[in-house]
């Protein structure tokens, strides 16, 4: 095996955060306009950007776009605030936790060699919040991972991904040197549309035929198989 730049999705791949992502969300809102959130976007493989800019018009901000950077920095304030409070992530641990088979995975992958971090339609601070809670941060190099802030289209995030990978690296990994592993037809179209090859896992609110129609090269029901995973990811038969 070469080396290998395997970037996870967090929600619904690896952890189930029990609508944190939402509660900072309407805490972000309430602190920044006074009143409450009452709809969010539809997030399933969307980044943050793009789920806030359609949340921010939906809310009937005026001119959503010229809001988006501060409410991207309030909420990364916000995530950075729990992460610091332990009695706050308190109050959501029991909530937070990491899907079967995902910490088995993430040691088998590192094993193999694998470099490891994600891609993430998460800002920063709101993933390592998560993955902590989730007990699902070692092995996992979050300096080369790409975040929501990033852009709107997922797709773009790959680029930044392996740049930070090789420069941390002196590796390249341009086209299937690059794995993403994801649960929702947009994680697999930011893979086809870069070049990367991509796992897709039925853990989320996709079934196992949707990934496949959208092209994944493999496709798993989940992540308890590891040695199975392990081989996806790797390329072996």
């Amino acid at each position: 095996m070469g080396e290998l730049l395997v970037l996870w999705d967090v929600d619904y791949t690896l952890l189930s955060s029990a609508g944190l992502g939402t509660r900072l969300y309407e805490a972000t809102f309430r602190e920044m306009f006074g009143r409450e959130l009452t709809v969010v976007a539809p997030k399933a493989g969307r980044t943050d950007r793009a789920i806030l800019m359609e949340t921010l018009a939906l809310a009937g901000l005026p001119e959503p776009r010229a809001r988006l950077d501060a409410f991207l920095a309030a909420l990364a304030r916000q995530s950075a605030a729990w992460l610091d409070d332990s009695s706050a992530a308190e109050t959501v641990a029991d909530e937070v936790h990491a899907l079967p088979g995902a910490a088995a995975a993430i040691k088998a992958l590192a094993a193999a060699g694998a470099r490891q971090s994600v891609l993430t339609g998460n800002i920063r601070p709101l993933a390592e919040l998560k993955l902590g809670l989730a007990g699902l941060g070692e092995h996992l190099d979050l300096d080369v991972g790409a975040y929501g802030d990033v852009h709107e289209v997922r797709a773009e995030l790959v680029a930044v991904a392996r740049q930070a990978a090789a420069a941390a690296y002196g590796v390249n990994f341009d086209g299937p040197a690059t794995v993403l592993i994801g649960d929702t037809p947009l994680d697999v179209a930011a893979a086809l549309a870069t070049g990367a090859r991509v796992v897709g896992v039925a853990t989320g609110s996709f079934p196992a035929s949707d990934l496949a129609d959208a092209g994944a090269h493999v496709v798993l029901p989940d992540l308890t198989d590891t040695p199975l995973l392990v081989a996806a990811v790797t390329g072996q038969p």
